[in-house]
């Protein structure tokens, strides 16, 4: 069952259920109000009846009956029986005796109006004061509601038709609201139906603009331009991918091309491979930072974080760029470090997280003159704080910006080796681990990157 027909279904038995118990509060109301009448009805009858026994002692129920008749007030199916006050029978205005016990009697005597039932007929006991103060008598009166229970019957099967009527336009109604309800739901399934890879720039529009629906909507928007970033990226990965490949493997096969050509030395075969060799190198290294790229996308390896000690992941960072690169210099400073070493401690990846420090404390290196970076370590209110300061080339203020890029190269850069990818991938790792990263820099005078990681 579609939500259009569910909503149709949920609605019509809502308003339904509502209109029936409307319905039975009225039958129910008017049923007691036509009792209480009735009721009152008999207690007069009652004492009319025995005013009249009351003035003739001898009168028969044929007498009263024709006295009714000639003032148009006979009542039909009336059953009247009437006790003196000594509780014995002395008439009965019906083809029925009603034997009533003393305590009953008694009951009603001391002034208790009884109401009850009997074959159906509502009954009724109440006493009579006889004007010569004697005993009180007690009359009895039961007759059958016909009028009342007519007009019951005809207000019984009006609610019913009307209910039956109703629920029917409640349906009609139910399906309109539905349809209208579900309308920009409908709208919003066929725009995003026509959404795809090649245009992932069109946005979803509802007609409201404050409901939840504009909310999903808006939400539908935000995804699809994270979807677009997403092409995007992917698609430029790919190309830059593919160029920075394309040259070692140009290079490898002319190198192989020419060595194949004529037969040589075995020296000069020897070089031909070392320099195979070298841009092999390149390439591997190339697909391993591509390779750790891939790694971490985002919440790729969350399930790996642990506790880790972020001075000790600087330490082993330090001692794997110095063994890489014997020439450079690495000073790690902490004079401002905590005696207490659970504020050094962090929740991350600690193999990623060794490779950010190595990207920076390799680059830091590379773009100085004098090969040398210096990492200070610091907490500032349960915050730690790393930089990493050189003094190298620096970075110009309108490139900053775009520093983070994948595959990104400054002008001041381009010259050296690298694949612009180190601070792609050293960005990606820092906001995994839930700490930032921020860059200072200036021509000349050297380039400082901020790591902050908050508490746990």
């Amino acid at each position: 069952m579609n939500i259009k027909s569910r909503l149709t279904l949920l609605f019509t038995m809502l308003v339904g259920s509502i209109m029936a118990l409307f319905c039975l509060s009225v039958y129910y109301f008017y049923d007691q109000y036509r009792e209480k009448q009735f009721y009152s009805f008999l207690n007069e009858r009652a004492q009319t009846i025995a005013q009249l026994v009351e003035a003739s002692q001898d009168i028969s129920k044929a007498d009263i009956e024709k006295i009714e008749k000639e003032n148009n007030t006979i009542f039909l199916n009336e059953e009247i029986t009437i006790y003196d006050g000594a509780d014995s029978l002395i008439f009965t205005g019906g083809n029925e005796k009603f034997t009533l016990s003393k305590t009953i009697l008694a009951e009603a005597r001391a002034g208790r109006e009884i109401r009850t039932k009997h074959d159906k007929k509502e009954a009724i006991i109440i006493r009579h004061v006889l004007q010569d103060h004697r005993k009180p008598w007690v009359v009895m009166a039961v007759a059958n509601d016909v009028p009342g229970m007519n007009q019951l019957k005809r207000l019984r099967e009006i609610l019913v038709i009307g209910w039956l009527l109703s629920l029917v336009l409640v349906g009609v109604a139910g399906w309109q609201f539905a349809n209208d309800a579900i309308k920009p739901v409908s709208d919003i399934i066929s725009q995003v139906n026509n959404i795809s890879a090649g245009n992932l720039h069109e946005k979803v529009t509802v007609g409201r603009e404050k409901d939840e629906l504009a909310a999903l909507a808006q939400t539908f928007n935000q995804m699809l331009g994270r979807l677009e970033i997403a092409f995007i990226a992917q698609k430029n990965f790919v190309s830059h991918a593919s160029h920075e490949l394309r040259t070692p493997l140009a290079l490898i096969m002319s190198e192989a091309e020419l060595s194949l050509m004529k037969e040589r030395a075995s020296e000069e075969y020897k070089v031909a491979l070392k320099g195979i060799w070298s841009e092999a190198k390149e390439m591997n290294e190339l697909v391993s930072r591509l390779l750790e790229l891939a790694r971490t996308e985002e919440h790729a390896f969350k399930v790996t974080f642990s506790k880790i000690r972020v001075d000790e992941v600087l330490w082993q960072a330090k001692a794997s760029v110095q063994q890489k690169n014997p020439g450079y210099e690495v000073h790690i400073h902490y004079d401002k470090i905590p005696e207490d070493e659970e504020q050094l401690k962090r929740y991350g990846d600690e193999s990623l997280l060794k490779t950010a420090f190595m990207n920076l404390m390799d680059n830091a290196c590379k773009y100085s003159n004098n090969k040398t970076v210096n990492v200070f370590l610091e907490i500032q209110k349960d915050l730690i704080k790393i930089n990493f300061k050189d003094v190298g080339i620096g970075i110009a203020s309108d490139e900053l910006p775009y520093i983070f890029d994948t595959f990104y190269r400054s002008a001041t850069t381009i010259s050296k080796a690298g694949y612009g990818i180190g601070l792609a991938l050293t960005k990606r790792i820092i906001n995994m681990q839930g700490a930032s990263i921020e860059v200072e820099s200036e021509l000349g005078s050297g380039t400082t990157f901020i790591l902050k990681f908050p508490p746990f």
